[in-house]
């Protein structure tokens, strides 16, 4: 088996708010829309066969041009989902999130640790690979998603600093054979 999964982190999206929109539904700004549409070209060399994304509204929203120029539909995935942390917008949420980082296996009321998020995330990449074998598939998703995905694919590098400093839209691929995943991407210098 070789697949390539192209992780497409979404594009500008409106900022959180405590008054809405929630997480499932927080669109993206128009900066956002036109970042999607900057990304089209350069993914379309890579020829995809698939395309994937979280069910949340600003990933389906960065992955839908290119969707719309390759005639393919966007198939979510509720596996693909941003972070369940369990954490509301508030004013210290950057500090909470830092600390997550460093616990790895806390889990708040409601939410799920960064480590489950890790196998979560792994899991559901390595079985879009196996059913999309010998294909590309693009994947939308979130940064956090994405940042512990590396983490479980072995990434030492990728800490908090890196998921903080990811771009809007970001990219990275996935080479999948049988017996190892190979990675490439904004700050990666691994495995």
């Amino acid at each position: 088996m070789r697949s390539t999964l192209i992780l497409l982190r979404h594009a500008a999206p409106v900022i959180p708010a405590p008054v809405g929109p929630d997480d499932y539904t927080r669109p993206l700004t128009t900066q956002g829309h036109q970042q999607a549409r900057n990304v089209i070209d350069e993914l379309r060399t890579l020829t995809p066969h698939a395309i994937a994304s979280s069910p949340y509204l600003r990933a389906i929203q960065t992955v839908q041009p290119l969707a719309r120029s390759l005639d393919l539909l966007v198939r979510t995935d509720d596996e693909l989902r941003e972070w369940d942390s369990g954490l509301e917008p508030r004013p210290d949420y950057a500090r909470h999130y830092a600390l997550s980082w460093t616990m790895p296996r806390l889990a708040r009321a409601g939410g799920e640790s960064l480590d489950q998020l890790s196998r979560r995330a792994v899991g559901a990449l390595l079985a879009l690979a196996h059913q999309h074998h010998d294909d590309t598939v693009v994947v939308g998703s979130h940064g956090t998603f994405i940042a512990r995905a590396l983490v479980g694919l072995g990434l030492t590098q990728v800490d908090c600093a890196f998921r903080n400093a990811m771009p809007m839209p970001a990219i990275y691929r996935l080479d999948v054979t049988d017996h190892r995943v190979q990675t490439s991407g904004p700050g990666l210098t691994g495995p």
